[in-house]
């Protein structure tokens, strides 16, 4: 039953990650850590392809190695929060673009400070 659930999480967190490959304002690479968790617990051969994935995995294994994140991802997801944010300003305006604006500055913040 443990196994199951593990992969039951371990496919809607590919399934969120794939969302985010698509929507700039998706991250994709935190939902692609815990499908490989989940994945590590239930079925390996899935934690392995992500692992061996040319684009994804080697940022999966920074962060599972040293908890590092690229400069290019962090200005990427800095980047695209912001666009979110510019974007909710524009369409729904106040006041919920402060939530977007603050999602930024937490966020973007822990990611810029984070190890390359």
């Amino acid at each position: 039953m443990k196994r199951q659930l593990y992969l039951a999480g371990g496919l809607l967190a590919l399934g969120l990650g794939l969302v985010g490959v698509v929507l700039p304002i998706m991250p994709t690479v935190p939902f692609l850590l815990v499908a490989v968790y989940c994945f590590a617990r239930s079925n390996p051969e899935w934690e392995q392809r992500i692992l061996d994935h040319p684009h994804w995995g080697p940022q999966v294994r920074d962060w599972q190695e040293r908890r590092a994140i690229s400069r290019k991802a962090k200005t990427l997801a800095i980047l695209a929060m912001a666009a979110g944010a510019v974007f909710t300003w524009y369409f729904l305006g106040e006041p919920y673009y402060f939530i977007s604006i603050a999602i930024l500055v937490v966020a973007g913040g822990w990611i810029a400070t984070r190890n390359e």
